[in-house]
């Protein structure tokens, strides 16, 4: 598969694994103490698991790809543990194009059902996963990965939201291989008004849940705020998700973004 000019395929060789290794700290920072090892890289690709890059013309790794295939019971299920993007590659689909890759090759290979985690305060990874890929979730976990080292995580902890990812499902499919999906902001009450106090008691089918544009540069500019978002956006999903309630999808309103969340 190629986005001209960017190749992505597996990674050939232990060499290339240990470029993977790199491609970590480039991405986590260089004292980013979660690194996989590139023996872990290449037993994985041995066993199921997707180890794959996206490389430009002269051979440089601008994206990567990780996951993991094992068993729920009886059936196979995949976790889906790295998806990275060089910041010069950002935005141009590189991001969509990797997780189009890992589909088709899970599918191939008779696998359906995927999962991962990402930071819900992250707008850009959530509008990917919900508008783009067609994710849903209904689980929360709080400090998922505990004290990370890493600079993108710093003051504002690791909690995660844990998406499912029904590769066969009509969902899915129509949001990959159809046009970007716009949902719109419609109907439903909102969790966290501007000048309102934070209401996590509402008992209406669907209710809405406004989160920064850009938590990142929010962090760097105002951490207190960011921590406030963090504690807001935690005591949200926490209530709701308690109360039966699924993530289903991300629109971006103004500067902000806002997950719709309906009772299951």
């Amino acid at each position: 598969m190629t986005i001209a000019p960017i190749a992505i395929r597996p990674l050939s060789d232990y060499g290339e694994m240990k470029r993977a290794v790199d491609f970590q700290r480039l991405i986590w920072g260089d004292g980013f103490s979660e690194l996989v090892p590139a023996v872990v890289f290449w037993f994985a690709s041995r066993t199921g698991g997707i180890v794959a890059g996206a490389f430009d013309e002269a051979g440089t790794m601008v994206g990567f790809l990780f996951g993991m295939t094992g068993w729920d019971g009886a059936r196979p299920i995949h976790w889906s543990d790295m998806l990275a993007v060089l910041p010069s590659h950002r935005g141009q689909g590189l991001g969509f194009a990797l997780k189009r890759y890992q589909r088709q090759r899970l599918l191939e290979t008779g696998v359906t059902t995927v999962s991962w985690t990402f930071d819900p305060l992250e707008a850009r990874n959530a509008h990917l996963n919900f508008a783009r890929l067609g994710v849903t979730s209904h689980e929360y976990i709080r400090d998922t990965y505990g004290a990370s080292s890493s600079p993108l995580h710093e003051g504002i902890g690791t909690d995660r939201l844990v998406v499912t990812w029904a590769l066969d499902s009509e969902r899915v499919r129509r949001r990959m291989e159809g046009p970007d999906s716009r949902f719109g902001y419609d109907g439903g009450e909102l969790v966290n008004p501007e000048d309102g106090a934070l209401r996590l008691d509402l008992s209406v089918p669907r209710v809405w849940l406004r989160v920064p544009g850009d938590i990142q540069t929010l962090k760097a500019r105002d951490p207190a705020a960011a921590r406030r978002w963090r504690e807001e956006t935690r005591a949200a999903f926490e209530a709701y998700l308690a109360r039966d309630y699924e993530v289903r999808e991300v629109v971006r309103v103004g500067e902000g973004g806002r997950y719709l969340l309906e009772r299951r």
